[in-house]
């Protein structure tokens, strides 16, 4: 285990934003996780969880308290059935499991972060989200203070929100099953309209899950959200913000307004979101706000390849960022009625 003092955290984050923790512990072993958290929560220090990084935005002053990164290493298969331990590279997860032929999380290649963040947002993309196979998510419950075992079902998922992160102060989660599937190296059906046009399929169709894998990838790379060092488009945390999902009546005013703004022949993205709830696209929201690819002067900009990306071009401040990204909440708004949520975990800062 180590620890550093006034350690830097900027490093540790894709934005790569942020001031220094106070102590910075790296945890290589749930055991070692489970004791600084209790170390923590029994001296009443401040406690951030750092995995890989790609889902915060860390306060310029940094973080006053114990900033404990999750570094532990644990991936599992067998048969059908996956394990990783928190602190495994996701990315390199996925690349694993298709590898073995099997399918389930193949369309969730190239995100960024650790496989104990997953089940955290219910990640998800191009069709797939990781409730679709969770089982199980080991967790110490600091309430408790033991280790406890969710069920797919206890862990309450729904789009990018979940038990862990309802309560967010409360789990830390120590490792993550999986159930895939065995379909002699296919893909599970293909449920998003890019993959499958780009595939040259009907959706709902098979592809060798390696096919899927790298399609996604090239999708992916295309918009900027595969990590990449020397390309600024990538020093972001994917998308910033959530699809909104609108009751009827904020959609009914949301169509008034598109049609005030843009006219009667605009239809803007419309999906089903269960019990009269309707989500529409944040990233068609923010273009046709006015807030266009490379939109911005200073050094936090929205990415020239994706609306949905606030990007560091190198010389930024989390300040800098935040301004931006109120820019355009207050631009959006503004013109369609529609509050954005931010997606990224904000630390000692906020919109």
């Amino acid at each position: 285990m180590q620890v550093l003092h006034d350690a830097p955290l900027a490093p540790l984050t894709t934005f790569r934003l942020g001031g220094p923790a106070t102590r910075l512990v790296v945890a290589t072993t749930d055991d070692e996780v489970i004791s600084v958290v209790r170390e923590a929560d029994d001296t009443g220090t401040p406690l951030l969880i750092v995995g890989g990084g790609s889902n915060l935005v860390i306060g310029d002053k940094g973080f006053d308290g114990t900033a404990l990164r999750i570094a532990t290493r644990g991936f599992s298969l067998d048969g059908t059935r996956l394990e990783l331990a928190a602190g495994d590279n996701w990315t390199d997860a996925v690349a694993r499991t298709v590898e073995a032929g099997l399918a389930g999380v193949e369309c969730l290649a190239g995100i960024p972060g650790s496989a104990g963040a997953t089940p955290i947002q219910n990640v998800g993309a191009y069709g797939q989200e990781v409730s679709h196979t969770i089982t199980e998510v080991v967790a110490y419950d600091r309430t408790a203070g033991e280790t406890v075992t969710l069920t797919g079902e206890e862990c309450a998922f729904s789009y990018r929100h979940s038990r862990f992160k309802e309560h967010p102060e409360r789990y830390v989660v120590l490792r993550v099953r999986f159930a895939l599937e065995d379909a002699g190296g296919l893909s599970a059906p293909v449920r998003y309209a890019e993959t499958a046009r780009r595939l040259g399929i009907e959706v709902g169709e098979r592809v060798p899950a390696a096919e899927a894998r790298r399609t996604v990838l090239a999708l992916r790379a295309g918009k900027g959200m595969v990590l990449d060092p020397a390309d600024h488009d990538t020093w972001s945390a994917g998308s910033f913000f959530t699809n909104p999902i609108l009751t009827a009546a904020q959609y009914a005013d949301f169509l008034d307004r598109v049609r005030d703004r843009l006219g009667d022949d605009v239809a803007p993205p419309a999906y089903p979101a269960g019990d009269g709830f309707t989500k529409t696209s944040a990233a068609w929201l923010i273009d046709r706000a006015g807030f266009t690819k490379g939109y911005g002067q200073g050094p936090a900009r929205i990415s020239t390849k994706h609306a949905l990306a606030l990007t560091n071009r190198g010389e930024a401040t989390t300040e800098d960022l935040l301004a931006l990204a109120r820019e355009v909440v207050a631009g959006v708004r503004d013109a369609f009625g529609v509050t954005l949520v931010n997606e990224p975990v904000t630390v000692g800062v906020s919109l």
